[in-house]
């Protein structure tokens, strides 16, 4: 709590006056004229000048945090093959933590991925909530009919922000990245015939 003292000016109105008369001497509409002249002095809860970061605000910055861009990996490496299925896991960290100054308030958020949308490449869209592992702990698998391949990964990232030590708070929404795309080649193995004694 402050005391302030509260003054005002007068405001040219759309007719080219002011409510007392006050010359205007030809200003635009909505400026303000003549000299400021005292209104009040009260105590006045300055959090209502200054109200701390709403939810809303929070997620306006949210959706510009420099988040972790996930890489999709496949294996096997390089080449795969028509029947054996390609076990796909993303590299990166799944959480991370920001402090922000938004109007002199320090906002804490921690964003965190919640899903993971995996591009194929052959038209077929695979969403998970964890991001895999590689072979043999692998969560995430398509099998491809032979040809040449590009996948890709969208993140899914939600949070939680406090504010100056708050408890913590859903940011009411969430944004999502686009990792690194991949590309591959999937072929099929032919059986050969050879002559054990050539």
């Amino acid at each position: 709590m402050r005391f302030l003292n509260v003054e005002q000016r007068r405001l040219v109105l759309p007719d080219g006056t002011t409510t007392d008369g006050y010359p205007t001497g030809g200003a635009a509409p909505g400026t303000a004229v003549g000299p400021w002249t005292g209104f009040s002095t009260s105590c006045v809860d300055i959090t209502d000048l200054n109200p701390p970061p709403s939810p809303d605000e929070v997620f306006r910055y949210f959706q510009t945090l420099p988040l972790p861009t996930l890489t999709t990996r496949q294996q096997p490496p390089g080449n795969a093959l028509v029947g054996l299925p390609v076990v796909f896991y993303a590299d990166g960290p799944t959480s991370q933590d920001f402090v922000l100054d938004i109007r002199g308030f320090t906002v804490e958020i921690t964003a965190t991925a919640d899903s993971f949308t995996w591009h194929t490449g052959d038209g077929t869209d695979l969403t998970t909530t964890d991001p895999g592992a590689p072979y043999p702990r692998h969560t995430i698998t398509h099998d491809y009919a032979a040809g040449t391949y590009t996948a890709s990964l969208t993140t899914t990232w939600s949070g939680t922000f406090r504010v100056d030590g708050s408890a913590d708070v859903a940011v009411p929404g969430t944004t999502t990245t686009e990792g690194a795309p991949v590309t591959f080649a999937v072929v099929e193995a032919r059986a050969v015939l050879t002559d054990p004694y050539d």
